[in-house]
């Protein structure tokens, strides 16, 4: 039997909010566990504005209170999903000791091999604009905020985000996705992590082999940058591996939570 009385923290990608956690949380939380679902800036329900967001930092900033608030003498078990990477990446590195394993399900996820901006580049490739579908992108330098914004199309939702989940779910995501940004015109996230900070936290990665919002093959390479991460495989999940096989991340992130 897992460990009890653990604290999850669990981190939203692009354009979704703590919402999309809602059967993890409940899986987690009914197995005696803690569990905090931060709403990143213009995410979910909180008010903020896209247009708002002056910057990366300024996004993760619910995440990073969050973490401050955690006790001196605990440690959480930090999951992200998807851009949220970054995000988690960055709590990393200002809360190194608070963190027992930072967990990323299929998320992008730097290295000390391997430069976010290299990592963009290479999404990039993967993953070309035509690859969006029905998504938009704007980077008007008229409109305030962080470039580019994107929202994302039904049809790419359909297709490749949410194309092994329960209707209701896309429904649910139809309704309440929100503009995003990837932030990529922002430097401040190029030198953001250490070896001495986010290098000495625990990682593991769960590789989604049904993903085709961030491919298997772009997985693998992220991982063949990160010798030192443990990979971890769900292998009937597509990009929302939270809600298409919940039961099986639930059960794999209290495996992680007991060893760590």
């Amino acid at each position: 039997m897992a460990t009890k009385n653990k604290h999850f923290v669990l981190v939203h990608g692009m354009c979704h909010g703590a919402w999309c956690w809602y059967k993890l949380a409940a899986m987690l939380e009914a197995a005696g566990h803690r569990v905090t679902t931060p709403e990143l800036l213009a995410s979910g329900i909180d008010p903020t504005k896209i247009e708002e967001v002056e910057s990366f930092a300024d996004y993760c900033r619910p995440l990073l209170e969050a973490m401050a608030a955690v006790p001196p003498n605990e440690q959480v078990v930090l999951v992200g999903h998807s851009l949220a990477g970054f995000c988690i990446a960055l709590a990393m590195e200002k809360f190194p000791t608070k963190v027992s394993v930072a967990v990323f399900v299929t998320a992008v996820m730097p290295s000390e091999m391997l430069s976010i901006s290299k990592i963009e580049e290479e999404y990039s490739k993967e993953h070309p604009i035509e690859y969006f579908l029905d998504s938009t992108f704007s980077a008007d330098p008229e409109i305030p905020g962080p470039k580019p914004v994107i929202t994302l199309g039904p049809t790419y939702l359909a297709t490749k985000m949410y194309q092994l989940c329960p209707p209701q779910d896309l429904t649910l995501a139809r309704r309440l996705l929100r503009p995003g940004s990837t932030f990529d015109s922002g430097q401040e996230r190029q030198d953001m992590i250490s070896k001495q900070n986010y290098g000495s936290v625990n990682r593991v990665f769960v590789v989604c082999k049904l993903d085709k919002a961030i491919k298997l093959e772009f997985q693998r390479w992220m991982l063949a940058h990160s010798p030192e991460t443990e990979v971890n495989e769900i292998k009937g999940a597509d990009h929302m591996a939270m809600l298409s096989q919940p039961i099986e991340l639930s059960s794999l992130l209290t495996d992680i939570a007991e060893k760590y």
